[in-house]
């Protein structure tokens, strides 16, 4: 009897310590089973923003050759009413410099010929202008070449007020800016406009930049004629295939590169840094 009770005894004071044990040891196991999980899904994420990374494509800019030395390059043609304020150098091929109607007092850059003819100040460098003409065109191509655009035909054409943000845009129409909008993005984003008719922006509209955007990395490729209305400013590389005119007191930081002509009344270019 003394035997049995002394088992008895023994029996519950061992039991709830067992206890204490299991509850520990299960405690344990589901610590482990969260670090496990905590760490599975750490290298999950990891993963992921790796892949994202990894699949993420930076647009690329559009090589301009040496029309990248000119603020304006044209193939028929500059004119301007004076006064105009150009910054950077100017230059017109295959027709001939009495095509380009600038004064001297115009430009702060070179203004270069294919010949003898043209401004008092004028450079001749017909071979250089001609592959100049040719970077020129090319560079034409590469931006209207451009396939899987971001945005097709944003705002059916008429885009005032929007921010844009980098990217590859394509309209199958003209495009209108009545009223100003931004172009947000960092230093080193691109942005390319693909206009298969004319573009137009009203008067005293401005582009502005935001977010450290550069002017030298947004090309508008223009099928059509571009027209910049009076007092308006805008920002960006143009490379048209036919006329860039900038009525009176309109800016651009800028190139104006055309595959027709020029014409400036008393408007302000300056060359993108």
């Amino acid at each position: 009897m003394l035997s049995r009770s002394l088992s008895n005894m023994k029996i519950k004071f061992f039991t709830p310590i067992i206890a204490l044990l299991l509850v520990a040891f299960m405690g344990s196991c589901q610590k482990d089973q969260r670090d496990d999980s905590t760490s599975a899904n750490k290298l999950n994420a990891t993963a992921l923003s790796s892949k994202a990374n990894l699949n993420a494509v930076v647009l690329p800019g559009i090589n301009l050759g040496v029309a990248g030395n000119f603020s304006i390059l044209s193939k028929t043609g500059i004119t301007s009413v004076y006064k105009s304020t150009i910054t950077g150098d100017i230059g017109t091929s295959p027709i001939t410099g009495a095509a380009m109607v600038v004064s001297c007092g115009e430009v702060t850059g070179n203004v270069y010929s294919v010949n003898a003819a043209g401004p008092a100040c004028k450079t001749t460098s017909a071979t250089m202008l001609t592959a100049a003409i040719g970077d020129m065109q090319t560079a034409y191509t590469n931006a209207a070449g451009r396939i899987n655009p971001d945005f097709l035909n944003l705002g059916a054409g008429t885009i005032g007020g929007l921010t844009l943000k980098p990217g590859l845009y394509k309209w199958t129409s003209s495009v209108k800016i009545p009223t100003d909008i931004a172009i947000a993005g960092g230093p080193n984003d691109i942005w390319i406009f693909q206009v298969a008719g004319t573009l137009k922006m009203s008067s005293a509209v401005r582009v502005t930049l935001s977010g450290g955007a550069q002017a030298k990395n947004i090309y508008w490729q223009v099928a059509g004629a571009v027209t910049f209305g009076t007092t308006s400013h805008f920002e960006g590389i143009i490379l048209g295939q036919t006329g860039i005119n900038l009525q009176t007191g309109a800016s651009i930081n800028g190139r104006l590169l055309a595959q027709t002509a020029v014409t400036l009344q008393m408007s302000t270019v300056t060359r993108p840094r």
